[in-house]
């Protein structure tokens, strides 16, 4: 993806096996420094050392969400580009335009709504 080179992403996601297979795909895509977070309180944290310029997060995560996640540290720092990745896809419903990309993750998938949200924040 170009114009990710020397970006930071925040991959929020309780399944270190996933957190590890997006933090390779986004590697591909050009992407330099990852903080991993499984649970909300952890990702707002990281978010807050570190600000990533795309969030990648899963719904369901250790005693809570990551849409409660994405939230608090939207609240915080302001809009960031956020990309659902998830085996319950359904569950992001209401939630306005947001990228959402099922499990078992498809890399072009990744890669296109990675490209879709990081455009549409420039």
């Amino acid at each position: 993806m170009a114009g990710a080179l020397g970006r930071h992403a925040l991959i929020i996601e309780d399944e270190m096996l996933i957190a590890l297979e997006v933090e390779t795909l986004l590697e591909d895509l050009g992407f330099e420094s990852f903080d991993i977070a499984d649970t909300e309180d952890e990702a707002l944290h990281c978010a807050e050392r570190h600000r990533p310029d795309l969030i990648t997060a899963d719904i369901r995560i250790i005693g809570g969400s990551g849409i409660a996640a994405v939230r608090a540290i939207t609240e915080a720092l302001g809009a960031i580009p956020v990309v659902y990745v998830t085996g319950n896809p359904d569950l992001v419903g209401g939630q306005n335009s947001v990228a959402v990309v099922d499990k078992p993750i498809a890399p072009r998938a990744l890669a296109a709504a990675c490209a879709r949200v990081c455009k549409a924040a420039a």
